[in-house]
């Protein structure tokens, strides 16, 4: 392996650096389109049914397209896959620029989720793979947090364009994503390639699998979850009998790393509950516009991106597990604040998801960087990919959960609906930490 001719751990800090602007890009072309909903349902004579598989139609691809790249960083050089990704992303962005129907639009949403995917999950693995352990915290910290600053730009960005241009002015923010392409391409090392076999039918099987549960959750169709345990059943048929499996059986007979995928589960099931409710709540309660709605969250994503650095210090000073707890706690602690405050005033809600935003991207960097020092190197792409995977399934189900939660009274949302479904992510997370205490319980010093 050829590294660049300058100091590695200076490279290695300017590589992070321009990998988080890339994820932070894509971070925000998720958001952005959930404030453009309403706009495009209304262009092109959509219900709302229709319109939001470009939400969840991307979510799928996504979630699909995290692993099998992560996957293949096992035997592919991470540059070459990158650049991949960032290509198609780029390419898609000007297909939907120019989007004039429906279908053109959900091809370009899918495609771009599909380059979209490569750029989290393998900076993740670079940090893993190439930062060494000592300092691979805050490289951590400042992915997850540029992340969590994606989901407090993308709705102010994403209603300021609708508003003042239109929506397909959003596929131009996106594009800027190519100008890292050089950057990424003159600084990442240089891999040599790996002889293996990649699973293509346990990549096929996968990804019907999560599609499967996924519909379900969308839909709630009862056939959709009995095709989900015939698929995973299919699946688990297929890891235990390939001696190279797309998803490695030994990776979920480890205690640990499950373990670590359940908070994570619950952590972005509590995150996303929480931003499915947050606007919704301003609107109805408050009477807040989108614009607003955006500059309420806005602050919450701004204070998890400046604290960025710090949070990786204490990674690097303290441990994993330790961040970890606080992480958990501050997600738990704005549950309440949600469910004890909110109702007074919009402010408390901007006050609360200061806690959520700073405790997710926290939890988020702690777990993956816990994940890069746990599994065995040559586990840690295969790892991290289906710890990505596991979120977004997670955040795949608090926006569902929250949704049906709010709507079980029947009848116009009041603030009780919204405090009982703030109460009741707090039970979530009290389930993360009950499996966060016996992690750390038989956690064997790294």
């Amino acid at each position: 392996m050829n590294h660049p001719t300058e100091n590695p751990s200076v490279t290695y800090k300017r590589i992070i650096l321009i990998l988080s602007i890339a994820v932070l890009l894509v971070v925000m072309n998720t958001t952005m389109f959930n404030v453009a909903l309403p706009t495009i349902l209304k262009d092109f004579d959509l219900t709302a049914s229709e319109g939001a598989w470009i939400v969840s139609g991307y979510s799928i691809v996504l979630a699909i397209f995290t692993i099998t790249y992560t996957r293949l960083s096992d035997y592919l050089p991470i540059r070459g896959l990158l650049i991949t990704g960032i290509v198609i992303f780029g390419l898609s962005s000007i297909l939907g620029f120019f989007a004039m129907n429906f279908a053109w639009l959900m091809v370009a949403r899918l495609c771009q989720a599909a380059g979209a995917a490569a750029i989290p999950g393998l900076s993740m693995v670079f940090a893993g793979r190439f930062i060494p352990k000592r300092n691979r915290g805050r490289a951590m910290a400042m992915i997850a947090s540029a992340a969590s600053f994606g989901f407090g730009l993308g709705p102010v960005t994403g209603g300021w364009i609708t508003n003042s241009l239109d929506w397909n002015y959003l596929f131009i923010v996106t594009l800027f994503v190519l100008l890292v392409i050089p950057v990424l391409f003159r600084k990442l090392p240089i891999e040599e390639f790996r002889k293996g076999q990649f699973d293509v039918l346990g990549g096929i099987l996968t990804g019907l699998t999560i599609t499967s549960f996924l519909l379900y959750i969308s839909t709630r169709e009862w056939y959709y979850i009995g095709l989900f345990f015939i698929l995973a059943y299919a699946l688990w048929m297929r890891i235990t009998r390939v001696k190279i499996p797309f998803i490695q059986p030994n990776l979920l007979q480890n205690k640990g790393y499950r373990k670590i995928l359940y908070i994570s589960f619950l952590g972005f099931c509590t995150h996303f509950a929480i931003l499915l409710l947050m606007p919704i709540m301003l609107e109805q309660v408050f009477e807040k516009s989108p614009s607003l709605v955006g500059m309420i969250i806005f602050p919450g994503a701004m204070f998890s991106a400046f604290a960025a650095i710090y949070v990786g210090r204490l990674i690097d000073r303290y441990g994993n597990i330790r961040v970890m707890v606080w992480a958990t706690f501050l997600l738990g602690l704005s549950t309440l604040i949600f469910g004890f405050l909110s109702p007074f005033s919009a402010y408390m809600i901007m006050f609360g998801y200061m806690f959520t935003s700073f405790g997710f991207s926290s939890l988020s960097s702690s777990s993956t960087n816990e994940v890069s020092q746990i599994l065995p190197k040559e586990q840690v792409a295969a790892g991290i990919g289906m710890k990505q995977l596991t979120q977004f399934v997670g955040s795949a189900t608090g926006a569902v959960l929250g949704g049906i939660l709010l709507e079980l009274s029947g009848g116009p949302y009041t603030v009780f609906d919204f405090q009982f479904t703030f109460f009741t992510t707090s039970v979530l997370m009290l389930i993360a930490f009950a499996f966060l205490w016996l992690y750390r319980k038989n956690a064997v010093p790294n």
